[in-house]
């Protein structure tokens, strides 16, 4: 259960600046859907439209990186944070975006592998190897 209230539709076409900001997540993810963290971020308008702003420019607009790619960074710390909402968002977006079975069980096992051997070294203190330093 929410903690904050998740506002309906009725009460979105009420307040012009949550209007604003969920018009525009209409248009920019071609769907009439807008899920329950932007109905519970609609709480604080100005955190919204931040929010918002903040999602397009990484993980909408353009850049190296590209959607799929950036969508299972966002799968894979959203695992180390234990965000159960953000692995479901997530892992739907990236499977709109292309991701198979296969990628899916692969990332998974990188995912676990890596979280494994980062506790293994968190609790053996290994130093890090002077090669492995920038600059």
């Amino acid at each position: 259960m929410a903690t904050v209230k998740l506002w309906n539709d009725e009460e979105v076409s009420a307040n012009p600046r949550v209007k604003a900001a969920f018009d525009d997540i209409r248009v920019t993810r071609k769907s009439d859907f807008v899920n329950n963290f932007w109905r519970a971020l609609a709480n604080q308008p100005e955190l919204l439209e931040r929010t918002w702003s903040g999602i397009k420019q990484v993980m909408v607009e353009p850049g190296a990186l590209d959607p799929l790619t950036k969508e299972l960074i966002y799968i894979a710390v959203s695992t180390i944070n234990s965000c159960s909402y953000c692995i479901h968002s997530h892992t739907a977006a990236a499977r709109a975006k292309g991701l198979t079975d296969q990628q899916h069980a692969e990332f998974l096992a990188v995912v676990g592998m890596a979280a494994e051997t980062n506790a293994l070294s968190n609790a053996l203190q290994v130093p890090i190897d002077p090669e492995f330093n920038v600059g």
